[in-house]
């Protein structure tokens, strides 16, 4: 596990740092996930290991700290990785993000594109409204949703999917409210924009169950290669390691 210091958040943001040969390959979870829970057995799969791969715990989530003052917005988690990147002295890198992560790979994709030159998203958040877990979220009152909301968030997730209540109860619930508000208001431009308008070669990735996707149909419609996932829902990488695994690896030589 490393750790940088971001005075701009005033709290430390973490990550796994796998080693192996480069480019470097940087993994950004989704809403109540982390890094590590993620994407270490991705990193590893025998289609993909032997590349130096930074699993990134963003601010509120995982074992990165959870500043208070930090307002969650996915422009500003795009700019902690960068941070990261940065003090890593890469650039060129494989930038893989799921969900929530995928807006924020996209963001760091637009602001920095000396520091990507591979994109792959995954089911990601790429306009206004959120999504079926982060919705209800951003209805509840903040101060409601960290004093109750996020216990009963949780106490659904241990009754409805287990794996993804053991990565939430590492989250900060101040940190779960302030990103789904900010995945509800979206952005300006939109993520969607922004990823149609970049140059870097770029893949969207679906779960075979949750066809028919409208942001996958879009990104098909505007010539991004749509890889599909079979066998597996919104968590893909929990669902079918393998096909995810595949997937990217697929996605990473697409064009070399």
């Amino acid at each position: 596990m490393r750790e940088l210091f971001l005075a701009e958040a005033a709290g430390h943001v973490r990550w796994l740092d796998l080693p192996g040969g480069g480019p470097a390959r940087v993994f950004v979870h989704g809403l109540g996930c982390t890094g590590g829970s993620d994407f270490a057995h991705i990193a590893a799969h025998p289609a993909l290991a032997g590349r130096r791969s930074l699993l990134v715990d963003l601010l509120g989530f995982g074992l990165s700290d959870r500043p208070a003052a930090f307002d969650y917005r996915m422009e500003s988690q795009a700019a902690a990785v960068a941070r990261i990147l940065d003090h890593e002295g890469l650039s060129g890198v494989e930038l893989v993000g799921h969900s929530m992560g995928g807006a924020v790979a996209v963001h760091l994709a637009a602001s920095r594109p000396d520091l990507v030159d591979r994109l792959v998203v995954a089911e990601p958040n790429l306009r206004p409204g959120g999504g079926a877990f982060s919705s209800p979220v951003a209805a509840q009152d903040e101060a409601f949703f960290v004093r109750e909301g996020f216990a009963a968030m949780l106490a659904g997730a241990d009754a409805e999917r287990p794996d993804w209540a053991a990565r939430l109860r590492l989250a900060d619930p101040l940190a779960v409210h302030r990103s789904a508000v900010a995945l509800v208001a979206g952005s300006v431009p939109a993520a969607g924009e922004l990823l149609a308008a970049l140059p870097r070669p770029k893949t969207f990735l679906v779960g075979g169950l949750s066809l028919p996707d409208p942001d996958a149909e879009k990104a098909a419609g505007l010539g991004i290669p749509v890889v599909e996932v079979p066998a597996a829902g919104h968590n893909m990488m929990i669902d079918n390691p393998d096909g995810f695994a595949r997937a990217l690896a697929l996605a990473f030589s697409a064009g070399a």
